[in-house]
């Protein structure tokens, strides 16, 4: 079994971090890194989905809209409060 404590790192040293949607349409929306912040990706989940992603060269920043649990090596956001 892998040891969950480890730093949430990619070999490229981009940060893993985990999306649970605790509702139905829950929206996750990547924005894009330069001189012009533009949404370039979307997802919708639906309750009890779960979406692992990074940031990455293109993407600096994610706004997720909806009820959800945000978890990443800082520790873990709920939407809710």
């Amino acid at each position: 079994m892998e040891d969950t404590n480890k730093n949430q790192t990619n070999s490229n040293g981009n940060e893993y971090f985990v999306i649970k949607a605790k509702d139905n349409g829950v929206h996750v929306i990547g924005l894009t890194r330069g001189q012009d912040t533009r949404f370039h990706h979307t997802e919708k989940l639906d309750k009890g989905e779960v979406m692992i992603a990074q940031f990455t060269e293109h993407t600096s920043a994610v706004k997720v809209r909806g009820k959800a649990l945000i978890i990443t090596k800082y520790g873990t956001v709920d939407t809710e409060e």
